[in-house]
């Protein structure tokens, strides 16, 4: 309510209904100057405290508006522990009315058993003043509802604990959300092992060429093999056919002669080491093909960088129209920590990018450098082509990215092989090379990490 002014009296501003005749017209003049000023400083001060009620009215509206909307149980307790305010969010789980519970111990919320820690973890706040998290379950009508709390003070302006707040989210809700995460996240492991997968059978894809004659030669070597024993077999069966006959010495003699079994015996030898060979080869580009198409799951072991990236660069090289010329140097074995087969995939995926960097280029050549220091082993392939132009640089690892004409990649091969290689604690990098053509960096640990 505003305070009446002077002039609400009815009598001209600034004049008393009646003046005392002993009373200096001076004196009473300023008298009538601090009744204004008075009346002045009132009207201020009525001012002051209708904007500071209007500020605290908008400041209760907003604790109302926050204490209805927060979805976490929300609980503002005084030094004593008594229930000041509740969220909505609290009175929706324990089915309460907030008149019922402000002034009552918090104790009233949870579970006996779960009281007594409650008011222990009180008293040391009040103590130490250091927040706290618990975890205790909150009484609803369906039962106790687990809850993970934070505890922290309440400070006044001089320091001291005035109170508490407690915020807590009931743990079912951290737990499904946790279960939808892993969810998600086991998701995305299969997605990237898909994409891994795909990405090999795509190079393998490009082999399929090369693969078909490489099967081809030993196997024509070991079927003109069988054919040459079984002329050999031919002959000796007749020869033995004459023995068992009873024939003469004379006869069997001249047979032999005539059959030329001497040098055949000599030949049937050489039929047998070269059959024998033709399918030793057979199995060894098998086991090529079994490691180069195995998804590399399983646990990681120590192996030989160097030989692993010798059987991957060959058979890409099997695989290209015009096979550059390969180029391997470092040590004869470097032995590096990991999945053998997904190290294989990344040196497929680097050397297919170089023999396609320098096709069609006179004198193309790839490199293979091999190394061991410091606990790593590292390969570095290289080639003579363009290079990498500097405006790409900075993509050339993301998803997707392709320099090649359309069908010629999928732009996944640098970004899974860089994926590999970080799942395998090392780096894969492109090396600062203006002008040389491309060179990129595998390095990995070579040895696993105990404990």
């Amino acid at each position: 309510m505003t305070p009446h002014r002077p002039e609400d009296t009815g009598l001209p501003t600034g004049l008393p209904a009646a003046r005392p005749a002993a009373m200096p017209e001076e004196a009473w003049i300023e008298v009538l100057s601090a009744v204004d000023r008075t009346y002045a400083d009132l009207v201020d001060y009525q001012e002051q405290l209708e904007r500071q009620n209007a500020r605290l009215q908008d400041m209760q509206a907003f604790l109302t508006s926050i204490l209805a909307s927060v979805s976490d149980v929300l609980i503002v307790l005084d030094r004593a522990g008594r229930i000041e305010q509740v969220s909505a969010s609290l009175l929706a789980r324990s089915g309460a009315r907030a008149q019922a519970l402000t002034g009552q111990d918090v104790a009233r919320l949870v579970p006996p058993e779960d009281a007594a820690r409650l008011a222990e973890v009180l008293d040391r706040l009040r103590a130490d003043r250091r927040p706290a998290v618990l975890e205790l379950a909150l009484a609803t009508p369906d039962g106790p509802e687990p809850l993970e709390l934070s505890v922290a003070p309440r400070l006044d302006d001089r320091g001291r604990v005035a109170g508490f707040v407690l915020t807590g989210r009931p743990l079912g809700e951290l737990r499904r959300a946790y279960a939808e995460l892993t969810e998600s996240h086991d998701a995305l492991k299969s997605a990237q092992s898909l994409l891994v997968r795909n990405e090999k059978l795509a190079s393998l894809g490009r082999l399929l060429a090369g693969v078909a004659h490489e099967l081809n030669n030993p196997i024509s070597f070991v079927y003109a093999n069988a054919h040459a024993l079984d002329r050999y077999v031919g002959k000796f069966e007749t020869y033995f056919a004459r023995v068992q006959d009873g024939a003469s010495r004379e006869d069997l003699v001249t047979l032999r002669e005539q059959l030329r079994l001497d040098r055949e015996i000599t030949n049937l030898r050489q039929a047998t080491q070269g059959a024998r060979d033709g399918a030793e080869r057979v199995r060894d580009i098998v086991e090529d093909l079994r490691r180069l198409s195995s998804d590399g799951a399983g646990e990681r072991v120590s192996f030989d960088l160097a030989e692993t990236a010798r059987v991957a660069a060959h058979w890409v090289l099997r695989g290209a129209k015009e096979a550059p010329a390969l180029t391997i140097d470092g040590p004869g074995t470097v032995q590096a920590w990991g999945r053998p087969g997904h190290i294989q995939q990344i040196v497929m995926n680097l050397v297919q990018n170089a023999v396609d960097a320098v096709e069609g280029r006179k004198g193309g050549a790839v490199t293979l450098t091999l190394a061991a220091e410091a606990g790593r082993a590292r390969l570095t392939v290289s080639d003579n082509g363009p290079g990498v132009p500097a405006e790409v640089r900075a993509s050339i690892f993301d998803p997707f990215f392709t320099t090649k004409s359309v069908g010629r990649g999928t732009g996944l091969g640098l970004s899974i092989s860089l994926k590999i290689a970080e799942e395998h604690g090392g780096h894969l990098t492109l090396q600062d090379r203006p002008g040389s053509g491309a060179a990129f960096l595998l390095d990995l640990p070579a040895q696993g990490i105990s404990g």
